[in-house]
């Protein structure tokens, strides 16, 4: 296994939950509802915690954690700040757009578990696949508050 290969699939992880990160930190100044400032710091704990899993293999392996986020997640980021400020804060606008953001990561991490497994020993997998878990089960957690919303 080639480690320069597994620590470019490994930051590819650091760098999703880094735009959760602060795609929840955005979502969270967008809004004045404490249950919302509640679960976005929660969801932000999460990927801190899968984050720093992360960081700790890729140090381990002698490479460097990036500190970045994907270009496309700083765009949406911007974009929803724009569309928040034009709708006015609206908790529905504001749900389906964290949706967005979370259907992303999960794409990710399945990317990285379907299309990289040969760059990946089974302690890693194990690990990524924990962290898919509780990542689907946030997008689940808001999929379930966005339909209530919704009804």
């Amino acid at each position: 296994m080639e480690s320069d290969k597994t620590i470019e699939v490994l930051n590819k992880l650091v760098e999703i939950n880094n735009d959760r990160i602060e795609g929840y930190q955005t979502a969270s100044r967008e809004t004045d509802e404490p249950d919302l400032k509640a679960l976005f710091l929660q969801f932000i704990h999460i990927s801190d915690k899968c984050k720093q899993e992360l960081s700790s293999e890729i140090y381990r392996l002698g490479g460097t954690a990036t500190e970045g986020t994907k270009i496309s997640g700083k765009f949406y980021r911007t974009w929803m700040d724009i569309k928040s400020n034009v709708t006015g804060h609206d908790r529905l606008t504001l749900l389906n757009s964290c949706e967005f953001g979370e259907e992303h990561a999960i794409e990710t991490y399945e990317k990285v578990i379907n299309e990289d497994p040969e760059y990946l020993n089974e302690k890693q997998k194990t690990m990524v696949n924990s962290q898919y878990a509780l990542i689907k089960g946030d997008h689940n957690r808001l999929k379930s508050i966005l339909y209530a919303q919704e009804s």
